[in-house]
């Protein structure tokens, strides 16, 4: 018997019992289906925040105070270390385009009954250059905002629609920490996923963020910051940058190499990949306990059909049959049962990654990336599922003797 003829005795086989059938193929189904939506939500989660990092920039450098480790909030267990001062220092660099200190606290933003909590920034004008930040409506911070330690502020998209529902933010006072702040300028959505998301941002200048609400001093003096942005020239620039910034902040800090920390965005990359990887493989081994459980249900129906065609076995056998031919066949129906479980399964996961991509949670919208290594990494485990929990019903089927078979009533 070849392997087409094996094929289409299983599906003629499986048609017989089609509601029997049915049963047995949801256990596969829904686990392929939970495989599917569960790992092409977590490459969706890895592809959006790539994008936003990407999306900064990539000749761009971020400087810490004290060794922070990636992804750790800058300055949490250390003493602040950098100013102003060290920015400007760096600025002058021959690989440096702009160097930008930054000062955030979180805080709530009142505009009369409503309050939303945000992320205060206080920066300086080229800040909105350096993190590619663009206005939709109104203007950005400009230098005689610093030097006049000006009340202005400019909102982030979600804040301005959660504290404007119905007006125009422009020239509206809103107040932070009881100060008020007059609305200048709105910023465009950039969308978000993780603990700080940019459109919950409200920029003001850094002069009046350390002098009105936050008095913040470096252990030497000067304005202490949290974090310097520095800009490389170019991408290809980007590696004797932080050459050059290392340089110069170990003859700042008289070599104290624990005063700060230089990380690229190809390092924050590569902790995002680690996590996002570790975190979708995590997703697909739930999922896959479901899979487990349909193949258990193959063993229990491939055992239920041998018994069933007990005589058919032993017929087969008497006319010539060999123990390969009968082998095969059971193996081949369960691997059809598999096959055509994942297929639907992938379907099913499709579906179910699109429809929780509809629904906005806390403010973010999941996004959900199937890819073809998912898709046939599922439908080939179902497929291998089917195989491992056939085999023995099909080697307890080929092992029949053909007389005793016959004598099955």
């Amino acid at each position: 018997m070849t392997l087409w003829d094996s094929l289409v005795t299983a599906f003629r086989a499986l048609a017989v019992n089609r509601l029997r059938t049915v049963l047995t193929l949801l256990g596969i189904v829904i686990g392929v289906g939970a495989v599917i939506a569960l790992m092409s939500l977590g490459r969706g989660a890895r592809q959006t925040v790539t994008e936003q990092i990407q999306a900064i920039g990539s000749n761009l450098l971020f400087v810490l105070p004290g060794q922070a480790a990636v992804g750790r909030v800058a300055g949490a267990a250390t003493v602040a270390s950098l100013t102003v001062d060290d920015a400007e220092a760096l600025a002058s660099l021959p690989s440096v385009a702009a160097a930008v200190p930054r000062v955030a606290f979180f805080s709530q933003v009142v505009y009369g009954p409503l309050n939303a909590r945000a992320q205060v920034v206080g920066t300086l004008p080229s800040y909105a250059e350096v993190r590619n930040f663009r206005v939709a409506r109104g203007s950005f911070l400009e230098e005689e905002h610093g030097r006049a330690r000006a009340m202005v502020a400019v909102l982030g998209a979600n804040i301005a629609a959660s504290l404007f529902p119905e007006e125009d933010p422009l020239g509206k006072t809103v107040y932070i920490q009881r100060r008020p702040f007059r609305v200048i300028g709105v910023l465009e959505p950039r969308g978000g996923t993780g603990f700080v998301v940019e459109d919950d941002t409200v920029v003001i200048p850094l002069a009046t963020a350390v002098q009105r609400l936050q008095a913040r001093r470096g252990p030497h003096g000067g304005i202490a910051v949290d974090l310097i942005y520095v800009q490389a020239r170019s991408t290809t620039l980007v590696e004797q940058a932080r050459l050059e910034v290392t340089e110069a902040l170990l003859e700042r800090f008289r070599g104290d190499e624990e005063a700060f920390t230089i990380v690229t965005q190809q390092d924050v990359l590569d902790v995002v990949t680690q996590v996002t990887n570790a975190l979708t493989l995590f997703l697909g081994a739930i999922a896959g306990i479901s899979l487990l459980v349909g193949g258990i249900g193959i063993m229990n129906i491939m055992l239920v059909s041998v018994t069933e065609r007990t005589r058919e076995i032993g017929i087969r056998k008497a006319v010539g049959a060999r123990r390969r031919d009968i082998l095969l066949q059971f193996l081949v129906e369960a691997a059809a049962l598999g096959l055509v479980g994942g297929v639907v399964g992938t379907g099913l996961g499709y579906g179910l990654g699109r429809l929780i991509g509809l629904f906005n949670i806390g403010g973010q919208t999941l996004r959900s990336l199937v890819t073809p290594d998912v898709v046939l990494l599922a439908v080939g485990v179902s497929v291998g599922v089917g195989l491992f929990f056939g085999l023995y019903p099909a080697r307890r089927a080929a092992a029949m003797d053909p007389i005793q078979a016959l004598r099955y009533e």
